[in-house]
């Protein structure tokens, strides 16, 4: 195990975490996405799934209410994120995926709600999440702790918002 230059933490290298854990423990059962992240395939595109239903309990909000839930989320997300990797001793274990939750919900601000819509935004913020082009993958590597965990999905979701925006005319209708 290495420890990663400016986090206190190891880097996960194929760490199990206990399922009781995730599933007793408030902050990492939110950081978990309500247990998504425990499993072994795709975590984050499980967490970004858990997204989904939230989405839609949330887009018949008015764009600037649901703005102010989604900065609500991100910025307890920080807390939520930091006290899981604190619990877990990992820096940025990869069932943490409340970032991904939040990041999909800033990927669907302001979008009028259709199931190609949905779609095509979750596809979005994954190939974003995935891919991290710049200035993702910068923030990614300089910015650690809960604020680290939470800013390069915060910035796919906004890359991934961006482009939904502009080829939504044209594919969802």
């Amino acid at each position: 195990m290495t420890t990663s230059p400016k986090s206190r933490f190891t880097k996960e290298a194929g760490i199990r975490v206990p399922p009781r854990l995730i599933l007793t423990d408030p902050w990492c059962f939110w950081g978990f996405g309500f247990g998504t992240g425990l499993s072994p395939w795709a975590p984050g595109t499980l967490g970004t799934l858990a997204a989904v239903p939230i989405y839609t309990l949330l887009q018949s909000l008015n764009t600037g209410a649901y703005i102010v839930v989604v900065v609500g989320l991100f910025l307890i997300g920080i807390i939520i994120c930091q006290r899981c990797e604190e619990r877990l001793r990992v820096s940025d274990h990869s069932g943490i995926v409340w970032d991904e939750i939040v990041g999909y919900l800033v990927t669907m601000t302001a979008m009028p709600f259709s199931w190609q819509g949905v779609t095509l935004g979750f596809v979005l913020f994954r190939l974003f999440d995935i891919i991290k082009p710049w200035p993702i993958r910068l923030a990614d590597r300089a910015v650690h702790g809960g604020l680290g965990i939470m800013l390069d999905d915060i910035l796919a979701g906004i890359l991934a918002a961006i482009v939904l925006h502009w080829l939504a005319p044209v594919l969802v209708g």
